[in-house]
C-alpha cells in the first residue's frame, strides 16, 4: 500500500490507487517533469499545472494583498508560542483563500500554491548574516518551540488534511555568508551540529509534524546538503522517522555540479540529490533524470518513490486526483480581514523590545515631537523581505501623527541609512497644488494616456503593488501612473535621484520608468535592469517642476522615488526640527536594501546582503550626534532585522527601542508604545554585542564564543533582555534544591508579582548552567548556560501568579565532542526570572541529577 507523505496520516490511503495509476501511466520524462517545482499539467492524471514554490515567512508572500506580520525575528521577540501558532494559521488561511478564488482545475503559477516554504529555523549564529532576520534567533530551544507552533498553525489540526504544508528550512547548518552561499563548505564539529544546528529541525519535524523540509545550498564536510544521504535519508528519515517531502533550495541541485564541483554534469548531480533523499527540485535540474536513468546513475523505481511523496502531498491537501478538501470553504474575503489585521497589530506590539529607559517613556500628553530619520517613513522597513503586499501599511511617522496629533509632530528625514544607499524622497520635499505630496494620475492601459481612472494626492512615491492593483478601478495588470508636482531641495548641491521598481527576477522585461525635472528628461529607462539613477545639481532651494511616469507592462510590482541628498542640508533640517520640539524620536537602523538575500551591494559596512560591521552606520551616528547637540531628550527606535552595536545610544539616549521590521501595523504599534497605551513586553531573541571585534570570524561556524550560550564577553544587551513600564518581582514557589533522576522531566515553579503601577506581561525564562563551566580545551565551545523553558504571563497591578514550567528531559542533557547526547549526573544551577542572571531579577535553584541516561541522537 502506498505510504503517503504524511507521517500522521499513513492510514489515509484513499488516494493511493489514483497516485499509483498516474505514476504507472507516465513516461519517464513526465515523471521527471513532475519532480520540478513548476510541474506542468498532466490532464490524463487529473493534474493541472502546479508550482510548489510559495512563501509564507511572516504572512502569505508574493501573491498580492495579504496580512503582513512582523518579520520572523520580530515574531521571535514576542516569545509567544500561541501567537506564532495563530500567525501560522492566518498565513495558511490566506493561502487557501487565494487558492479557492480560482477554479479547482486551474493552473497554479509560482506563489499561488499551498506548499509554503517557511519557516526559516536556521540558527542566527552571527548578526552579520543578512538573512538572519528570517529566523527565530540564536537559541535552538526558542527557535524550535516557535518553529513548532508556526508549523502547526500553518498545517492545521488535522495532519491527514492539512490546510497548507509547512517547509522548515534550510536543512542544515546554513547562516551565511551570502556572497558564497552557493558553494560554501561548512566545517562543523559533531558537537556543534547536534547541540546547535539541528535541534530546531528535529523538533519541527518530529514534534511539529512538518510535512516538508528544504535542504540547504551549502555543503557540509565537502558534501552538498541536497546530496547528503547521511543528512537526509539517515538523519531525517531513518533516525527522526520523517515521512514527508524534501525539496531543494532553488537551483541547489544544479549547484551540486556548477558551484560545488561535486559531480561532473547535471545528470550526475540530479542522481546524487535524488538518491540522497531530495524529492522535489526547485529548478530545472531534474529534467536530466531520464538521462541519469539511461546511464545507470539512478533507477526509475527511485524516481517513483520520490514522486509518491510529491504527489501524495497534493492529494493530502485535497487539490489533486479528484479529492475534496475540508478547507474549500475559505473565501477571499478572509484575506487581510479585520481579525487578521488585529493580529498583525498584536504581533507588532508584542515584538517591541524596550532596550533602555531613563524614565522618559512613556511620553506625557501634549509634548511637541520631532520625528527624524530615514526609517521613520519608509515602506520597506515595515514589510522586510519575503513579504506580501500590505493593503494599508502604517509607517512610524503616520502612526505618531495619528496618536499624538499632526499639529504636535514635526518631521525631518535627516539623512541616509548608509553611504551610497538611496532613501525615499520625503514628503517635506514634495508638493502639488499647495499641498504636500504629488498629484498621481492612474490610467488603464500600458501608457499614461487619455482620461485617468483616478486622480489623488500621493504623499510620497513609495509603493508595493506586487500582484496587486495600484488603485480602485484598476487590476494588477496593464496600468500606468503619472505623478506631477514640485521638488524642493533642502539645500544646494548635487542630488542622486533614483527610481526603483521592485523587479521580478525572472521577468521577460521590466516596467519602464521616466523622470523629468523642469521639463528636461533626467531618467528614461525603457525597462532595463540598470539606468534608473541620475545626478542633478541644484544651485539653491527653489522648487522645481517634477514629473514621474511608470508603465506597468511586466510582473514587476511597485515603485519608489529615492534620493541621496547632501548631508549638511538634511542634518540642518533635522536639527531645526529638534530645536522646535520637546522630545526627539530618531528612527535609525538598517533596511532590506542593506541586509537580505544575495543583494547586489558593496558599500562601506555591507557586502552581498551581509554586514562587515555591526555598528550603526556612520551617517546615522552623525545624525544622532547632531541631534544630541540640541539638548533635547532623545528617544532612539532601531528598525532592523539584526542586532546593532550602538553603545552611544545606550549611554546617551533617554530611551531606546528595538522595533525590528514590524509589519503593516508597525507604525501604530510604535506610537502606542511611546504613548504608554501598551506596555512593552518583547524580549531579545539574539545577543546585542558591543562591537564587531567581540565576534569570531564570520566564516567560522564553530560556536566558540558565539551567542549567549558560549559568549564569554560582556554584551551590550543580552539575549532575553527587555524592559517594562512596570516592575515584576520573583519569589520562591518551591524548594531551593531539587533532585531528578536522569531521563525524567523537571517541574519547577516561581511566584511572579506585578509590583508596579501598570498592567503588563512578564516573560519568565529558565536557564540551566553547570555548577562550573566545563573546560574542554581552548578550541572547544564552553557552555555558559542554556534556555530550557519560558512562558508569558499577563498580570494586573498588584496581581501575582504561580508560573509553572515543565522542563523536558532532553533539555537536561549534555552533548559530547562526538555529538552524542547524554544526561550526566551531577549538580546544576537553574535560574528562573525575567531574563538571564545578571540582567534581570530571579531566583537560583540547585538541581541534582542522579544516574545517567542516553538521549536519542539528533
Amino acid at each position: 500500500m502506498l505510504t503517503l507523505l504524511l507521517m500522521a496520516a499513513q492510514a489515509d490511503t484513499s488516494a493511493a490507487p489514483a497516485i499509483e495509476q498516474a505514476i504507472a501511466a507516465m513516461t519517464i520524462e513526465e515523471k521527471a517533469a513532475q519532480l520540478g517545482n513548476a510541474a506542468p499539467a498532466l490532464p490524463r492524471a487529473d493534474l493541472p499545472a502546479y508550482d510548489y514554490w510559495s512563501e509564507g515567512l511572516h504572512g502569505l508572500a508574493r501573491n498580492g494583498v495579504a496580512t503582513v506580520f512582523p518579520q520572523a525575528i520580530g515574531l521571535a521577540a514576542t516569545w509567544d508560542v500561541d501567537l506564532l501558532r495563530r500567525v501560522g494559521d492566518v498565513v495558511s488561511t490566506e493561502a487557501r483563500a487565494k487558492f479557492n478564488a480560482l477554479p479547482r482545475g486551474a493552473d497554479r503559477p509560482r506563489f499561488a500554491g499551498l506548499h509554503l516554504w517557511s519557516p526559516n529555523i536556521n540558527i542566527f549564529r552571527d548578526p552579520r548574516w543578512g538573512r538572519g532576520q528570517e529566523t527565530y534567533g540564536e537559541d535552538p530551544y526558542l527557535a524550535g518551540r516557535l518553529g513548532v507552533a508556526f508549523v502547526q498553525g500553518v498545517q492545521g489540526p488535522d495532519a491527514a488534511h492539512p490546510k497548507a504544508i509547512a517547509t522548515p528550512k534550510h536543512f542544515a547548518v546554513h547562516s551565511g555568508p551570502e556572497a558564497g552561499r552557493n558553494a560554501f563548505d561548512v566545517d562543523v564539529s559533531p558537537r556543534d551540529m547536534a547541540e546547535t544546528y539541528t535541534p530546531a529541525f528535529r523538533r519541527a519535524l518530529t514534534e511539529g509534524g512538518a510535512l516538508s523540509t528544504m535542504c540547504a545550498y551549502n555543503a557540509i564536510h565537502g558534501v552538498p546538503a541536497c546530496a547528503s544521504a547521511s543528512l537526509l535519508n539517515e538523519q531525517a528519515r531513518a533516525r527522526w522517522k520523517f515521512g514527508g517531502m524534501i525539496v531543494s533550495d532553488c537551483d541547489a541541485v544544479g549547484y551540486i555540479e556548477s558551484f560545488h564541483n561535486y559531480r561532473l554534469d547535471v545528470p550526475s548531480a540530479a542522481a546524487a540529490a535524488l538518491r540522497a533523499g531530495t524529492d522535489l527540485d526547485c529548478g530545472p535540474s531534474y529534467d536530466a533524470l531520464p538521462e541519469a536513468v539511461r546511464r545507470g546513475l539512478v533507477t526509475e523505481s527511485e524516481i517513483d518513490t520520490a514522486l509518491r511523496r510529491v504527489l501524495g502531498s497534493r492529494a493530502a491537501l485535497g487539490i489533486a486526483f479528484g479529492r475534496q478538501g475540508r478547507w474549500d470553504r475559505i473565501r477571499p474575503a478572509q484575506v487581510d480581514s479585520r481579525p487578521h489585521r488585529d493580529l498583525a497589530l498584536e504581533a507588532a506590539e508584542k515584538s517591541l523590545v524596550l532596550l533602555t529607559n531613563k524614565d522618559r517613556l512613556p511620553l506625557r500628553p501634549g509634548l511637541r515631537l520631532a520625528v527624524v530619520g530615514a526609517n521613520a517613513d519608509a515602506l520597506d522597513v515595515l514589510e522586510a523581505n519575503y513579504h506580501g503586499t500590505a493593503a494599508a501599511p502604517v509607517t512610524p511617522l503616520q502612526g505618531i501623527r495619528e496618536r499624538f496629533g499632526t499639529a504636535n509632530v514635526r518631521y525631518a528625514q535627516g539623512g541616509i541609512l548608509a553611504e551610497g544607499i538611496a532613501v525615499p524622497v520625503p514628503e517635506t520635499a514634495l508638493s502639488a497644488d499647495g499641498r504636500p505630496g504629488l498629484r498621481g494620475e492612474y490610467f488603464r492601459g500600458r501608457t499614461p494616456q487619455g482620461r485617468p481612472v483616478l486622480t489623488r494626492q500621493d504623499r510620497v512615491i513609495d509603493f508595493d503593488w506586487d500582484r496587486a492593483p495600484p488603485a480602485p478601478g484598476l487590476t494588477d495588470r496593464d496600468y500606468a501612473v503619472r505623478w506631477r508636482g514640485r521638488l524642493t531641495p533642502p539645500g544646494p548641491g548635487t542630488y542622486r535621484l533614483r527610481i526603483e521598481v521592485p523587479r521580478c527576477f525572472d521577468c521577460d522585461g521590466h516596467d519602464p520608468v521616466r523622470l523629468w525635472i523642469d521639463g528636461a528628461p533626467v531618467i528614461a529607462d525603457a525597462g532595463r535592469d540598470d539606468g534608473v539613477e541620475a545626478a542633478v545639481t541644484f544651485a539653491d532651494t527653489r522648487p522645481h517642476d517634477l514629473r514621474v511616469e511608470l508603465d506597468h507592462v511586466s510582473a514587476d510590482g511597485g515603485i519608489g522615488l529615492r534620493w541621496i541628498a547632501p548631508a549638511p542640508a538634511q542634518l540642518a533640517e533635522a536639527v531645526a526640527a529638534a530645536n522646535d520640539a520637546d522630545v526627539v524620536i530618531a528612527f535609525v537602523g538598517l533596511s532590506p536594501a542593506l541586509e537580505g538575500e544575495a543583494l547586489r551591494l558593496d558599500v562601506p559596512g555591507f557586502v552581498g546582503g551581509d554586514r562587515t560591521k555591526i555598528e550603526l552606520p556612520e551617517p546615522q551616528r552623525a545624525l544622532l550626534t547632531a541631534l544630541a547637540t540640541t539638548g533635547k531628550p532623545l528617544v532612539v527606535v532601531q528598525m532592523s532585522g539584526a542586532a546593532i552595536a550602538d553603545p552611544w545610544t545606550k549611554a546617551q539616549a533617554a530611551a531606546a527601542v528595538a522595533a525590528w521590521y514590524p509589519g503593516q501595523a508597525g507604525g501604530t504599534a510604535i506610537a502606542r508604545l511611546l504613548a504608554g497605551d501598551i506596555n512593552p513586553s518583547g524580549r531579545l531573541p539574539v545577543t546585542f554585542y558591543a562591537a564587531t571585534r567581540d565576534m569570531p570570524a564570520y566564516i567560522d561556524y564553530s560556536m566558540k564564543n558565539r551567542t549567549y550560550r558560549f559568549f564569554t564577553g560582556t554584551p551590550l544587551y543580552p539575549f532575553g533582555h527587555g524592559l517594562s513600564y512596570t516592575r515584576f518581582g520573583y519569589a520562591a514557589a518551591g524548594p531551593a534544591a531539587v533532585s531528578v533522576a536522569a531521563g525524567s522531566g523537571l517541574d519547577v515553579a516561581i511566584r511572579v508579582t506585578n509590583s508596579g503601577p501598570r498592567a503588563g506581561e512578564a516573560v519568565v525564562q529558565a536557564y540551566l548552567a553547570p555548577t562550573a563551566p566545563q573546560a574542554q580545551g581552548r578550541t572547544v565551545p564552553v557552555l555558559q548556560r542554556q534556555l530550557v523553558g519560558f512562558r508569558r504571563v499577563a498580570l494586573a497591578p498588584g496581581e501575582h501568579r504561580i508560573v509553572r514550567l515543565a522542563i523536558e528531559p532532553r533539555a537536561l542533557s549534555s552533548v559530547a565532542r562526538d555529538g552524542t547526547r547524554t544526561i550526566v549526573p551531577g549538580a546544576y544551577r537553574l535560574f528562573i526570572g525575567g531574563g538571564q542572571p545578571g540582567d534581570a531579577d530571579g531566583l537560583w535553584t540547585t538541581v541534582t541529577i542522579t544516574g545517567t541516561a542516553v538521549v536519542q541522537p539528533e
